[in-house]
């Protein structure tokens, strides 16, 4: 069996979440050093699954979509991502959101 070989990808829109987090952490928090800490977590993180990034459980949303959206924990935010067939056999796990636990993700996802 031949193992499937995953691709990352990132929307506009996650960078702009991560943005978002860290700098509320870093000027309005003045806590630099866990927003370089939380950057580090979620690079870590991600980087963990993309081998495995079908392995999980989908999260089952409210509303109907192409592909199904995985999550990653991560401190007290979640990173949605989707996996979407690509060319020659690899797959691209495409990461959509990064979340703080506390936000309502119904709106967001």
């Amino acid at each position: 069996m031949r193992k499937t070989e995953y691709v990352l990808s990132y929307l506009p829109l996650f960078y702009e979440d991560l943005e978002s987090q860290i700098m509320y952490i870093s000027e309005v928090l003045h806590n630099i050093d866990a927003a370089y800490d939380l950057l580090d977590s979620i690079e870590q993180g991600i980087l963990e699954r993309l081998p495995v990034a079908e392995a999980f459980e989908p999260y089952h949303s409210h509303k109907e979509r192409r592909y199904p959206y995985y999550r990653i924990y991560i401190k007290d935010y979640v990173v949605y991502y989707v996996v979407i067939p690509g060319e020659d056999g690899k797959k691209i796990m495409e990461v959509r959101r990064i979340l703080h636990t506390l936000q309502d993700r119904d709106g967001y996802i």
